[in-house]
């Protein structure tokens, strides 16, 4: 046995479970951030520059972000994770911090001890649980939100990774969401121009299918059956599931954090066309959208295929993508304001009494649909804080159009997966042919579909 397994049951890793010293934690970020604010203030009085000071409090916020919500572990971090993808909407005279603190978040938390991973396969797969195996390692090889990963080869030779829930995470992630929920509008400034309240009320109502791994393996072997023999996208096949315990093939690969950081730009190229076009793609061939998008679910692998992992959270979408969202988007790309105000309507994104102009609603949507302009488009980080700081200004009348525009229900998670998915592309500078992706997986995006 190694140092690992034979720790105490109490070790700190654990997940922390009084909901009355994880409320203590998540109430320290936003009152640090405000202390260190007023801090700043001192020194700025005492001589030093407004820029130093600055970047100075952004990497303490960052350390602490990390911190805190990766020691928590449920709702806490996955907040942070969901946050991550947007980072590259935050001017990078205060990304960098923020940048490293998130990216850690995808892929790392604490584990929990061997102990207690072990009692919970004996409480899921049965107590002659290592009979399925020959061999199982009991030192996590990842740790998230919820759950952590242990690697193994089933009875039959087949590499495997095990994915055992947290005990007491769904406790944590209630308590968490509704504590998140409270400091929102703090947690706000930590990301300019990214929602965090509604962020968090749809975790909050997802939470159930998070927790429950039978509901996971259900939805991964939808996405395995659809995408079987696929050229350009793999996905593990699920072996044996439990409500807090799954069973999968294991993959391996280069994590998209490795490509983000490093990679060369042949290949983050290639990895954003691979995942535009795993994004676009499942709705039709699966009847389902993969709603967890950061780079820690996703890897390159040596055959040039993109593996996606945890299906946790999924959008059914049993007729594909809607229909007007291919028009609303192709309406506003060729400048067609009453058409598109008019679609609007019809869809629900703008009430009943609302008053707005045309051309306002069109300089509000066109930047967005400007990556379909053109036959290749370069996401770049630029580019998404340009968007971020069009819409996030409260002086602005893009942010006034905005906020009257309405989002119907069905379209809130297509919604927030495309902006995720979105800002792992510009994470990866990804110049891809984004078009002939829309074109192809779209309804209604071409006029052939009318």
């Amino acid at each position: 046995m190694t140092d690992f397994q034979d720790r105490d049951d109490r070790d700190a890793s654990a997940l922390p479970r009084r909901t009355a010293a994880r409320t203590a934690k998540l109430a320290s970020l936003p009152l640090g951030i405000a202390g260190r604010a007023v801090g700043g203030w001192g020194r700025r009085l005492t001589g030093q520059s407004a820029k130093d000071v600055n970047a100075a409090l952004s990497a303490k916020a960052a350390e602490q972000l990390f911190e805190v919500l990766g020691t928590l572990k449920g709702g806490a971090m996955k907040f942070g994770q969901t946050l991550s993808v947007f980072e590259a909407a935050v001017p990078d005279e205060m990304a960098a911090p923020y940048r490293d603190a998130l990216t850690r978040l995808q892929s790392a938390a604490p584990p929990m001890s061997g102990k207690q991973a072990q009692r919970v396969l004996a409480e899921q797969l049965g107590r002659s649980w290592r009979d399925r195996f020959r061999e199982f390692d009991d030192e996590p090889t990842a740790a998230a939100s919820i759950g952590q990963v242990h690697r193994g080869v089933w009875h039959d030779g087949r590499q495997v990774a095990v994915k055992v829930q947290y005990p007491g995470a769904d406790e944590a992630l209630r308590s968490d969401l509704r504590q998140l929920q409270r400091f929102s509008r703090l947690f706000q400034a930590l990301l300019p121009g990214t929602e965090v309240k509604p962020l968090l009320a749809e975790l909050a109502a997802r939470m159930d299918e998070e927790l429950d791994y039978r509901g996971e393996a259900e939805s991964q072997r939808a996405f395995a059956k659809a995408f079987a023999g696929d050229e350009h996208v793999l996905i593990p096949k699920v072996i044996a599931s439990a409500p807090k315990a799954l069973v999968t093939e294991w993959v391996s690969g280069t994590p998209l954090s490795k490509i983000i950081s490093g990679g060369d730009t042949a290949t983050r190229n290639e990895v954003g066309a691979l995942l535009a076009e795993f994004h676009y793609s499942s709705p039709a061939r699966v009847g389902l959208l993969h709603s967890d998008p950061h780079p820690g679910n996703f890897l390159l692998v040596e055959d040039g295929r993109l593996a996606v992992i945890d299906f946790g959270a999924v959008a059914r979408l049993p007729h594909g993508i809607p229909h007007h969202l291919g028009e609303m988007t192709r309406l506003a790309l060729d400048g067609r304001s009453e058409e598109l105000m008019q679609l609007l309507r019809e869809a629900g994104f703008v009430r009943p009494g609302t008053e707005l102009e045309a051309e306002d609603v069109l300089a509000y949507l066109a930047p967005f649909t400007q990556p379909l302009a053109t036959e290749r488009f370069h996401f770049t980080r630029k580019w998404m804080q340009q968007q971020a700081m069009r819409v996030g200004d409260t002086r602005g009348r893009d942010f006034r159009i905005g906020r009257s525009l309405n989002l119907p229900p069905e379209y809130l998670m297509i919604h927030r997966v495309t902006a995720g998915s979105t800002g792992i592309l510009c994470q990866l500078g990804a110049e891809i042919p984004v078009r002939a992706i829309v074109e192809k997986w779209q309804p209604g995006f071409t006029e052939e579909d009318d």
